[in-house]
């Protein structure tokens, strides 16, 4: 009996858990902001949603 093969999930950056302080630091995002980020996300979170909740 032969197994189907299951295909490999494709890695995305996008799909990268970061930590919100260090997204932050790249982003030059000012502390406030970060803070924002860090009560709405937790300490770490997905850099999509990062992306997607950052005020510039």
């Amino acid at each position: 009996m032969t197994h189907p093969e299951v295909p490999k999930p494709v890695s995305n950056a996008a799909e990268k858990t970061v930590l919100v302080s260090e997204f932050a630091r790249r982003y030059r995002l000012d502390q406030a902001e970060e803070q924002r980020l860090k009560q709405l996300l937790g300490p770490f979170a997905k850099e999509k949603d990062l992306l997607r909740n950052a005020g510039r």
